[in-house]
């Protein structure tokens, strides 16, 4: 059965401007801008400068889904320009130290000595998110970002250079782990 109208509003706060053009959503603030291609998603976006409208008619229960999906990217959006993302990775081994270094000014990190392998592994962050070492914790990376997704598949992209192969995973537990995520402002 399907259901005539799913809508959603959204709240523009204030120190924030959106624009809607052909699905196209663009959240700035004083702290950067923000642009996410929902076209994919059939659905009708709008903006009166107060408030977004999300709209989908005559939609099956699984299509009425992606209302609240595309709701939650916008807030995710306003959310990291507002207070950022960060995500906390640490550096876990058994015998051999694992050597992580950041290069490129937090664009680049490069991971040497893991297991006692005697290559380097390299992961190009996506523009917008930085790599630092924790000043608290020994053997910590911290990524920040305004953009949620940029942020956590840059982490995953790190914590896939350093997995254990063809070795017992439940023996050999080295590797850069995700120990903690948050905001880089908290409120």
């Amino acid at each position: 059965m399907k259901t005539l109208l799913v809508q959603r509003e959204i709240e523009i706060p204030e120190g924030f401007e959106a624009k809607v053009k052909s699905g196209v959503v663009t959240i700035t603030h004083e702290r950067g801008k923000l642009t996410k291609d929902f076209r994919h998603a059939k659905l009708k976006i709008t903006c009166d400068g107060k408030k977004i409208y999300l709209k989908k008619w005559m939609s099956t229960t699984k299509q009425a889904a992606v209302v609240r999906t595309i709701y939650s990217h916008i807030q995710n959006m306003m959310t990291g320009l507002k207070r950022g993302f960060q995500y906390k990775m640490r550096l876990v081994y058994n015998h051999f130290p694992i050597q992580a270094s950041i290069e490129n000014d937090g664009k680049r990190v490069e991971v040497r000595n893991f297991v006692g392998q005697k290559m380097t592994k390299i992961c190009n962050l996506p523009e917008g998110v930085t790599c630092r070492r924790s000043t608290e914790v020994k053997d910590e990376l911290v990524f920040e970002g305004a953009d949620i997704q940029k942020v956590s598949q840059s982490a995953a992209q790190v914590h896939q250079l350093a997995l254990v192969r063809n070795k017992d995973i439940r023996k050999f537990l080295d590797g850069i782990y995700v120990s903690e995520t948050g905001h880089v402002i908290d409120e």
